[in-house]
């Protein structure tokens, strides 16, 4: 409901200020005057009179709403026809992961394993880039980026003669959802992408995707095992349950997923901020404690393959941590417990990567070069440089040098080198290595 102009004079100053500074700053990082209004205003105070009231006052222009009525019957109208398009992009993630089944191939037979390795997230994530497509109509140049990313690789991946136990196979399967994922984010922000804040509300989203992909599957588990028990003491073949239920119902979710997190997002943000918060000093002591144990008990990280894997794995994590991080931190926000947590996670996980290098490098010296070594000691050089650089930063945020803007544009602005890594391993490992 449209308040009345003079209601603004009412609004207290710290709605006045708060709105006021969060909507700056994220006009600072790159968001659209409406964009950060929007942002700013769900943030305070999720939109109520007062931030409402007060946006006409200092966003003439932005906060525009038509006629009551007319705006409770758009509003409705919107909905209505926003959740039956989503339904229909739903639907159809959920067909397009059971269509191979009309031309041979089968989800329980092992020897189509390879073929859904290959192309499981190519036949979900069109789904969700054609929503976010509908949804915020990016240029067109972005949508051609787009649909040339998706064609090639789904040519590229299924072309390459790869043999059932190849390395190269693994690595393309491994790689290619997280290239998709931020093509993806590029269908969700379009040209915007190339600024830092509408990356790093691409982490936010990823972050609160998670987290109610994570509810939904623990939800959808616990139903499916009760329908099946239930068909099963009467005693019904349930593969139906399985092999169509389960398997549409998951590819469907990750659209249905994305429009929660977009349209429905509340008390499931905060939890996904509150997760930040939580394991970033966990992390952090964790890492401090095997890093003084390195010296302590004589021995350096062994160059085994799995440890190798295992330490990537971590270094990633802490990568999406100080990423999370920054999405749940208000930028205008002064240095605190909080930073301090997470400047010594980098710190640690810095020191973390320089040790794993150290062991891939002596491994290939050992070896010679092969498909996981190439790819483990690329992005852990990727790690070790993002981790450097945040750790440069945060001190320097600490001591009022760099403002915290600095530190997520250099977080974000990896996003599109992991891409571009993912793009290397998938379209070039595999005939660099001969397939291997």
């Amino acid at each position: 409901m449209t308040e009345p102009e003079d209601s603004a004079a009412d609004a207290p100053p710290a709605t006045h200020r708060g709105l006021r500074a969060e909507a700056e700053t994220l006009r600072a990082v790159g968001l659209a005057p409406d964009e950060a209004l929007l942002v700013a205003a769900r943030r305070l105070a999720g939109g109520d009179a007062e931030v409402r009231a007060f946006a006409r006052e200092r966003f003439a222009g932005i906060w525009d709403e038509p006629e009551p009525a007319l705006a409770d019957a758009d509003e409705r109208g919107t909905e209505r026809r926003g959740f039956w398009i989503m339904a229909a992009f739903a639907a159809a993630a959920a067909v397009a992961v059971r269509l191979p089944e009309a031309f041979g191939f089968s989800l329980t037979d092992s020897d189509d394993a390879s073929f859904y390795a290959r192309n499981v997230s190519l036949l979900v994530l069109p789904a969700l880039a054609g929503w976010f497509v509908w949804l915020s109509r990016p240029p067109r140049w972005a949508m051609v980026v787009i649909v040339a990313v998706f064609a090639i690789s789904a040519a590229v991946i299924n072309a390459y003669p790869f043999d059932d136990d190849s390395s190269t196979l693994v690595l393309a399967a491994l790689h290619l959802p997280v290239l998709l994922w931020l093509v993806v984010g590029l269908a969700r922000t379009g040209e915007r992408w190339r600024l830092s804040g509408p990356r790093m509300d691409y982490v936010r989203f990823t972050g609160e995707w998670i987290v109610y992909g994570a509810l939904i599957a623990l939800a959808g588990a616990v139903f499916s095992a009760l329908t099946v028990g239930a068909f099963v003491a009467l005693d019904v073949d349930t593969r139906w349950m399985t092999e169509w239920v389960m398997v549409a119902g998951a590819a469907g979710a990750v659209v249905v997923t994305a429009w929660l997190v977009e349209f429905w997002a509340g008390a499931v943000s905060k939890f996904a901020s509150m997760l930040a918060y939580i394991f970033t000093p966990l992390f952090a002591a964790m890492l401090v404690v095997f890093l003084v144990a390195v010296p302590a008990t004589g021995r350096s990280i062994e160059g085994e393959r799995e440890a190798l894997i295992l330490f990537n794995v971590l270094l990633g994590l802490v990568v999406g941590l100080l990423l999370f991080c920054g999405a749940a931190r208000r930028p205008s926000d002064r240095p605190g417990f909080f930073d301090g947590a997470a400047a010594l996670l980098a710190a640690a996980g810095l020191l973390t990567a320089v040790l794993t290098l150290a062991a891939v490098i002596g491994r290939i010296a050992d070896f010679g070069w092969s498909p996981n070594r190439a790819a483990i000691a690329g992005i852990n050089a990727i790690f070790l440089v993002n981790l450097a650089g945040s750790v440069w930063l945060y001190i320097a945020l600490w001591r009022r040098q760099r403002p915290f803007d600095d530190l997520v544009r250099w977080q974000t602005a990896h996003l599109s080198v992991y891409a571009a890594w993912a793009a290397v391993v998938v379209v070039a490992f595999p005939p660099i290595f001969g397939f291997a």
